[in-house]
C-alpha cells in the first residue's frame, strides 16, 4: 500500500457531502493519527446554546476513520464507536484528535479526544470516543 497523504485525506473529506455541509477540514493526517476541525456555528447548536452532540459524534466518527486510514488504507468503514460527553461544547472551533491504538490487517482500534477552542483561545476537552474501523474489501496491500 502506498502511504496516503494529507492531500489524499482532504480530497476524501471533500467527497463527503455531509462533511462539506458542516465545513469540516482535515488539518493533520499521518503516522496513525488524524485531526479534524470545524468552526462552531449557530446552526450547529442545540437549544441550550451548546454544540449539538450529533456534531461531536460526527467529528469523532470521521476523525477515528481517518486515523485508521493511515494504517489500513483508504477503503475503510466504521465498525462501531462509543462517545462520552464530558463537558458542554461551547466555543468557536471543534478539534477532533484521533490516533490508532492498535491495528491489525483488517481492523484498527482508535481513540479520539474532542476539544473546543474558546473565544479567548482556551482549550477544553468536551468529549472522548473510541471505535473500531474495518477494511471494506479485505486486507490492505
Amino acid at each position: 500500500m502506498t502511504a496516503l497523504t494529507l492531500e489524499d485525506a482532504r480530497k476524501g473529506l471533500a467527497s463527503q457531502p455531509f462533511s462539506v455541509l458542516l465545513g469540516a477540514r482535515v488539518t493533520s493526517f499521518g503516522d496513525g493519527a488524524a485531526v479534524l476541525e470545524l468552526d462552531i456555528r449557530e446552526d450547529l447548536l442545540q437549544q441550550n446554546g451548546y454544540l449539538h452532540g450529533g456534531v461531536l459524534a460526527y467529528a469523532a466518527d470521521n476523525a477515528i476513520t481517518f486515523a485508521a486510514g493511515t494504517a489500513l488504507g483508504p477503503d475503510v468503514l466504521t465498525g462501531g464507536f462509543s462517545i462520552n460527553y464530558l463537558r458542554p461544547a461551547q466555543g468557536i472551533r471543534l478539534v477532533a484528535e484521533a490516533r490508532v491504538l492498535h491495528s491489525g490487517r483488517r481492523q484498527a482500534t482508535c481513540r479520539c479526544d474532542l476539544y473546543v477552542i474558546g473565544q479567548d483561545g482556551t482549550t477544553t476537552l468536551s468529549a472522548a470516543a473510541q471505535g473500531s474501523v474495518l477494511t471494506r474489501n479485505g486486507p490492505a496491500r
